[in-house]
């Protein structure tokens, strides 16, 4: 029965209940963690042939470069070749980087600051009032980038096909909006996948700012949790037939295919922007860690062998997000209070819980052992209006610690609810 519908002693004896078995879980001590997307130690341990096979001395030089040296600051030709066959992107038009996606972002806004994109009439600090697109619930530390670098962050709404394009044609056509985040496929944290549709408009839609850029962040372009899995449609491709190659900056690492902290990252774009990073990047490094590209290229091979891989990763992570989700319908299906996605991949579960609750819930739950991402973080500045929203990382915990977790989590949920109601 949704809670809105019982009577207030029902609800009190509810409450009752509930703030036993909390108290109950407090004594146990736990030390519990959903609040980052970071792979266990199982899926770690899949990788460790990459660190301990050695490499053999014909195996240092690639490609007719000895990678022991310096040189080759965009990436060892196969290491380009590699990217450009998993994503379906020109070789000639991706960089590769350090262990950092992130890294790559960072510097690309900053190149823009300092000196603008390919299309930039300005550097980006020369616009007063300057903006910048949040689809939101999103990824805290996209939004932390461009509010360090001096952005009004602007939410936009997320919809089940992607940002809402309505919202983002009408407020791209101010020129002092200089761009947009986007996490396409099994977005962080709703794990949605942009339709065609969506992604037709990002291409074909009119911008104020001639180098409106989408800093279109693929980092779970192959992170499947089923068999089916879902579709994006390739930016690049529609970009060129309309016309706007220029606006979309795509970046991939393989930190969670191998290592996160030992990892091999990418960005990829048109030629136009591929050529005014190097003209930067040259200056700011004489090449990245070609051994660990070395190295990623004879474990992972190619498309096929990342494939494969994956398919590792996905038999450990499927379990961890079918027994998160058996615990949240066992625990609120039917009572009104909250609602969360379904995602086909990525690392994230969001759960909306009942408006103005959420922060009670990660309060409610850390006192029980069980840490979240902090309420709000979702949303740029950390202000979610409704205060609802809560990022769920089920991956790093074992089977057992997610059971107990997930278990303390709906407690919270539905005692917040609870208390709100009376």
């Amino acid at each position: 029965m949704r809670y809105s519908e019982m009577k207030r002693a029902e609800l009190l004896e509810e409450r009752d209940s509930l703030r036993l078995l909390l108290e109950m879980y407090k004594t146990e001590g736990l030390k519990l963690d959903l609040s980052r997307g970071k792979p266990a130690a199982d899926q770690l341990d899949l990788s460790t042939e990459l660190l301990n096979r050695p490499l053999a001395e014909s195996e240092y030089v690639v490609d007719g470069f000895d990678c022991r040296n310096y040189g080759c600051p965009w990436g060892l030709p196969s290491m380009r070749r590699f990217w450009g066959e998993l994503l379906g992107i020109p070789a000639e038009q991706v960089i590769v980087g350090g262990n950092s996606s992130l890294a790559l972002m960072y510097g690309t806004i900053a190149r823009g600051m300092i000196f603008g994109l390919a299309d930039s009439p300005a550097p980006w600090s020369t616009v007063a009032d300057r903006k910048w697109l949040c689809p939101a619930p999103g990824y805290d530390r996209h939004f932390a980038i461009t509010e360090k670098m001096g952005f009004e962050l602007i939410p936009v709404d997320m919809t089940p096909e992607g940002p809402d394009m309505d919202q983002v044609e009408k407020l791209a056509l101010d020129p002092t909006v200089k761009g947009m985040w986007c996490v396409p496929k099994y977005a962080n944290p709703t794990g949605i996948t942009y339709s065609d549709a969506t992604c037709r408009r990002l291409t074909n839609m009119k911008t104020g700012a001639p180098d409106f850029t989408v800093m279109w962040d693929n980092a779970y372009a192959v992170h499947d949790l089923c068999d089916e899995g879902d579709e994006l449609p390739n930016i690049f491709d529609l970009a060129r037939e309309a016309g706007t190659e220029n606006r979309f900056i795509c970046f991939s690492s393989t930190s969670k295919i191998t290592f996160p902290g030992a990892g091999v990252s990418m960005m990829a774009a048109s030629p136009a922007n591929i050529d005014a990073a190097k003209k930067v990047m040259a200056v700011e490094t004489i090449g990245y860690d070609k051994l660990n590209q070395v190295r990623h290229l004879i474990f992972l091979r190619d498309p096929a062998g990342v494939k494969r891989q994956m398919a590792r990763h996905k038999a450990l992570l499927s379990e961890k997000f079918r027994v998160l989700e058996e615990r949240l319908s066992e625990d609120l299906d039917g009572l009104g209070i909250a609602e969360w996605t379904h995602p086909k991949g990525g690392y994230f579960v969001s759960l909306n819980v009942s408006d103005g609750c959420a922060k009670r819930v990660h309060e409610l739950a850390k006192e029980a052992g069980v840490t979240l991402t902090s309420a709000g973080a979702t949303f740029p500045y950390g202000l979610d209006p409704r205060d609802r929203n809560l990022r769920l990382a089920p991956t790093c915990c074992t089977v057992d610690n997610l059971r107990e977790a997930a278990s303390i989590l709906t407690v919270a949920v539905r005692l917040a609810a609870l208390e709100k109601l009376l």
